[in-house]
């Protein structure tokens, strides 16, 4: 039985970025959890956009 796992989660998010403004975003976390319960850190996010590119969640700043 493994301690640490890796999981993805995803979720609708409201983003704002520059060029486009508003947006609503399918985000995808991927944690680090212990025995699939208690999340210990976030290793990655990212977001696909309309076209099918993979781009980081730094890029985009999130809406107030």
């Amino acid at each position: 039985m493994k301690l640490i796992k890796i999981k993805r989660k995803t979720r609708l998010e409201k983003r704002y970025t520059p060029k486009m403004g508003k947006l609503h975003t399918n985000v995808t976390y991927i944690k680090k959890t212990i025995l699939n319960v208690i999340p210990i850190k976030t290793v990655h996010k990212y977001r696909e956009t309309y076209y099918g590119q993979i781009k980081d969640c730094n890029e985009c700043v999130l809406a107030k």
